[in-house]
């Protein structure tokens, strides 16, 4: 049997985990279970011309229920979250949500990109995601901006409360955070 790709392969009922596509779909992606593989998604996706990255054939392994292959694949991780496939959906189906809801369970299940933690340890460590440096505070006043964003750039004060929403969710467990550190632990 052919998933989609030219590596053949048999899969088995021991591949399968029964619970994995309702898994997703209980995640906020309930519409998984009509798509029809029309491979529209894999056509916009612009990540998908630079990477192996094929929406399409993560979300056929999804609903086929093979759970273990879903989350070791690296290229789970190199959706940009552009929203290019969901907008041209004809089933109006939200892929988008389907990728987060899989990354989620990788990622709990310890399947993580390392760009991924290291952007989760620049939260845990800053309280954003995006370092602002003088070229970009420079680029922000020229468009008319304030030179820092309403982050805790501007707001140094609520780094703190960034960190505990960081310690209460478990962020920091889930990414590897070591606190003293102030860094992934290896």
């Amino acid at each position: 049997m052919t998933l989609l790709n030219e590596q053949e392969y048999l899969i088995t009922n021991d591949d399968i985990d029964p619970t994995f596509k309702d898994t997703i779909m209980a995640n906020g992606s309930e519409t998984l279970a009509v798509c029809y593989q029309c491979g529209t998604c894999s056509g916009a996706c612009p990540a998908g011309r630079r990477t192996p990255y094929m929406i399409r054939r993560l979300v056929r392994k999804a609903i086929m229920g093979l759970k273990d292959e879903v989350i070791n694949d690296d290229a789970i991780w190199m959706c940009t979250t552009c929203y290019e496939c969901e907008e041209r959906c004809p089933r109006d189906i939200e892929i988008v949500e389907i990728v987060k809801a899989i990354r989620n369970v990788a990622a709990h299940e310890g399947h993580m990109a390392m760009a991924h933690r290291k952007t989760g340890s620049f939260v845990a460590k800053t309280g954003h995601a995006v370092p602002i440096n003088d070229s970009v505070k420079a680029l922000r006043r020229e468009i008319g901006l304030d030179e820092l964003p309403a982050t805790t750039h501007k707001y140094p004060q609520a780094l703190e409360e960034v960190q505990q929403l960081v310690k209460i969710c478990k962020f920091d467990e889930l990414i590897g955070y070591d606190w003293n550190a102030g860094d992934i632990k290896d």
